[in-house]
């Protein structure tokens, strides 16, 4: 998300084919959050707890699309005038020390701890073959530069930027639907999300879209002009239980979808 003023009114490469995953019911629970940051601080292997029960789970989403100003990063891109420069080193979530922030001038773009935590995930194969993409409504050139920059810098695991974590899979990064100028729009429902469905192979009933929705309700729009695309919001920056939550969103509609196809057709 990228405005040029906050003035506005507050609103409250071609994919394998899908397969089928085996995933722990307690994946998406507290119990399972709380080891995973057990885990991120090296204290225990990143590994589910015991079980007992499974759910077959075809619906870990093929791709998970994030917007970047105020849901992955802060701050906003069109609010800065510089391209992102020297590094800031620090902890990526107990995983080894690498970039998590870098500068420009006088601000620090750092990724939001949930989002970080996402990536890490899906970097570590937590979720089968998901693939993440980006679509962002950056409203100037510069802000769309200033964007792609800082993913070449900032790291979601010690020597593996963002930018190449979302290029796995997608090496001609059609991916990365970044801006609003043609033929993007402001509008992601209407340009954005076609594309990303058309250019990843991707139907939209296996995306998960994050998105902050704070002074355009984006999640909304692709909810009502891209059927089938599962979304949440994150108000705040993306955070751990946004995430969470979006997989479960994600897991329960794929089990309704696939209920609904399996009942028998009435006399």
């Amino acid at each position: 998300l990228a405005l040029s003023s906050k003035s506005r009114p507050r609103l409250s490469a071609p994919c394998q084919p899908r397969q089928t995953y085996m995933l722990p019911l307690s994946v998406f629970s507290a119990s399972a959050a709380a080891l995973l940051h057990t885990a991120a601080r090296g204290l225990v292997p990143a590994t589910a707890p015991p079980r007992t029960r499974l759910v077959a789970l075809s619906s870990v989403p093929r791709l998970c699309v994030l917007d970047l100003d105020e849901c992955v990063w802060s701050p906003e891109m069109y609010t800065l005038s510089h391209m992102p420069s020297r590094p800031l080193i620090g902890d990526l979530n107990g995983r080894g020390e690498g970039v998590v922030g870098v500068h420009s001038g006088g601000d620090v773009i750092r990724i939001y701890p949930g989002a970080l935590l996402a990536m890490q995930e899906v970097a570590d194969g937590l979720h089968g073959e998901m693939r993440m993409a980006v679509a962002s409504s950056a409203d100037t050139p510069l802000a769309e530069r200033i964007g792609r920059a800082a993913m070449e810098l900032l790291e979601v695991l010690p020597g593996l930027t963002m930018a190449d974590l979302l290029r796995r899979g997608c090496e001609d990064g059609r991916n990365l639907q970044i801006g609003r100028q043609p033929p993007l729009s402001s509008d992601k429902s209407r340009t954005h999300f076609p594309i990303l469905r058309d250019a990843c192979g991707v139907a939209y009933e296996e995306m998960l879209f994050f998105d902050d929705s704070v002074w355009s309700d984006h999640c909304g729009l692709v909810a009502a002009n891209c059927p089938g695309v599962v979304t949440q919001r994150t108000p705040r920056g993306m955070q751990e239980h946004e995430w969470r939550n979006g997989l479960r969103k994600f897991a329960a509609e794929a089990a309704e979808r696939g209920a609904s196809t399996s009942e028998p057709s009435g006399a």
